[in-house]
Formats: structure tokens, C-alpha cells, sequence
């Protein structure tokens, strides 16, 4: 048994430390949320002797002449650009024109006003989901290497599961608000920001695998509790059957308690003996052996 609630605590405290690494990654990144934005090509600027893809030409190369009628070429869809974005708690991330490098900004600045304080409480239930979820895996390894006893064990074992449940609940709340918030701040955010196309990305998906290694490291914590919880209930049981045996034992002070006792149950009559042995019930070897002889007479008057 012992084995088996280490093996227990073991993987209790793995899932905590996935748990762990996968929301400090995903609350670290940017990647919540991926698509993509339709935007006007820009001006090409300078002279351009190749033609690029990423900004609108004109028939010449000196833009600055208002003698001169420029022509676009770029008509209907051509003129405007897909640019990618990834979105995450702290920043939103677009790549520039050209497609090298991004341009970051806030994505608390791109929010709408009433939406800001959705964030910063997803913001703090995220940080106090990762600190419970630290404070769970800490007393879980104090109560697998330092622990002194199986009741230590088990009061460290129910504060570990308290913890590491309550950081599952703030988490799911945490990245519930933050779903929400986005969906509103593609409705209401600002024009040049708004997504033509968007896709949950990784860093959600590592936020919710963190729930699901966080839930499940509660329920192996819990279930561990209340298997060490039963075993020792019914430890319990037997040895208060056994102490209530030995008790009544005890509780005979003389022999000759205990031979009137086995005395009372043997028959006193020859019917009654009959009548047992011909019911098949026999006498041990230790059981007393009656003399036909002591039996009582039957009466002359019977025999008349």
C-alpha cells in the first residue's frame, strides 16, 4: 500500500508541474488567438525597378511630380493585403507590410473601455491561478520527502487538494474572461486592428491542457485521500471487532463462569438428546460427556 500512494503522490505532483509549465508558457506568449486582417496596399515610395507585391505602383517612379498623371495598376482585390496577427493577454503582434519582422502594441490598449477591467481580472486570476497550482506541487513534495507520519501525510495531502482544485476553478474563469473579451474586441475594437478571419491558436490550447493536467491532479490528490481515508476505517473495524472478542473473554472472571456457560447449552433431558442427535448435530471431543446412569428414572406408575 505504501508503494502505491507513493506511485500515487508521484503522478499527482507531474500533472501539477505540467499544469505549471503549460500556463507560464501560454500566460507568457502571444499566440491565444491567430488570423488574419484585410488591409489597402500602401504607396510604393522611391524608385521601384521590380514590381512588389506588397505595395501599389504607379506608371512612374517619380511621385512627387503633380505635372505628371499617375497610373494604378492594382484593381478589385489586388489592391488590398491579407497580413497575418497573433493575439495573446499582454500584446497583439501584426506583421508589417513587407512581410519582415511585427509591429506589437498593448492588447489592453486595443480593447474597448468597458472591456478593460475584464482583463485585468482575467489578468490576476491567471497569476493566482499559477500561484495555487505552485503552492499545491510545493506541499505535495514536502509531503512525499519530509513528511513523518501517514497523519502529516494526509493533512498535507487535503490542504495539496484544496489548492490545486481552487487554481482549476480560477483558471477556467480566467480563460473563459478572456475569450469573451477578445470576441467583444473584434466587434467593438478599433477599425485598424479588426480581424477578417481569426483562429484559436497554441497558447490557448497549452492555457486549457494546464486546466486539464491541473483537474487532474486533483482528482489522483483526492482520490488518494480517501482511499489512505478508508483503508485505515476499515483497519479500524477490525481491530475494534477483535478488541471487543478479547473484551468478552475478559470479562468471564472464573472457569466456572465459563463451564456454566458451556453447561446451560447441553441438553438436560434424554429427549432433548434424542431429539439433537437425531437432527445430526453431534458433541465435540472437547464438549462434556453425560452419564446415561444420572439421568432421571421414569416413574413406575408409566409403566403399568
Amino acid at each position: 500500500m505504501g508503494i502505491d500512494r507513493r506511485q500515487r503522490a508521484s503522478l499527482a505532483l507531474t500533472l501539477n508541474f505540467i499544469a505549471v509549465v503549460f500556463s507560464v508558457s501560454a500566460l507568457s506568449t502571444s499566440y491565444w488567438c491567430e488570423g488574419t486582417r484585410k488591409v489597402v496596399k500602401p504607396f510604393c515610395k522611391g524608385p521601384v525597378k521590380l514590381r512588389q507585391s506588397y505595395c501599389i505602383m504607379f506608371n512612374s517612379s517619380n511621385i512627387n511630380d503633380s505635372r505628371l498623371v499617375q497610373y494604378i495598376w492594382e484593381t478589385g482585390d489586388d489592391k488590398f493585403l491579407m497580413r497575418r496577427f497573433h493575439t495573446g493577454i499582454w500584446l497583439s503582434c501584426e506583421e508589417n507590410v513587407n512581410g519582415i519582422g511585427e509591429n506589437c502594441r498593448s492588447f489592453l490598449n486595443i480593447a474597448p473601455p468597458h472591456e478593460k477591467g475584464v482583463l485585468w481580472l482575467c489578468i490576476v486570476a491567471e497569476c493566482l491561478y499559477i500561484l495555487l497550482l505552485v503552492t499545491g506541487g510545493i506541499l505535495m513534495s514536502i509531503e512525499i520527502c519530509h513528511f513523518t507520519n501517514v497523519i502529516d501525510g494526509l493533512k498535507l495531502n487535503a490542504f495539496a487538494a484544496i489548492f490545486t482544485v481552487l487554481s482549476g476553478l480560477l483558471g477556467m474563469v480566467a480563460h473563459m474572461m478572456y475569450t469573451t473579451a477578445f470576441q467583444l474586441t473584434v466587434s467593438l475594437g478599433p477599425e485598424d486592428w479588426r480581424p477578417q478571419t481569426w483562429d484559436y491558436g497554441w497558447s490557448y490550447c497549452l492555457a486549457w491542457g494546464s486546466f486539464t493536467s491541473c483537474m487532474a491532479s486533483s482528482v489522483t490528490t483526492i482520490n488518494r485521500y480517501t482511499k489512505t481515508i478508508l483503508e485505515f476505517k476499515h483497519k479500524r473495524r477490525k481491530i475494534e471487532k477483535s478488541l471487543k472478542v478479547k473484551q468478552k473473554l475478559l470479562d468471564f472472571d472464573s472457569p466456572e463462569q465459563v463451564w456454566d456457560m458451556y453447561i446451560s447449552s447441553v441438553p438436560s433431558t434424554a429427549e432433548e438428546l434424542m431429539d439433537s442427535s437425531s437432527n445430526g448435530r453431534k458433541l465435540s471431543n472437547t464438549s462434556v460427556f453425560l452419564d446415561l446412569n444420572d439421568l432421571p428414572d421414569p416413574q413406575e406408575e408409566e409403566y403399568c
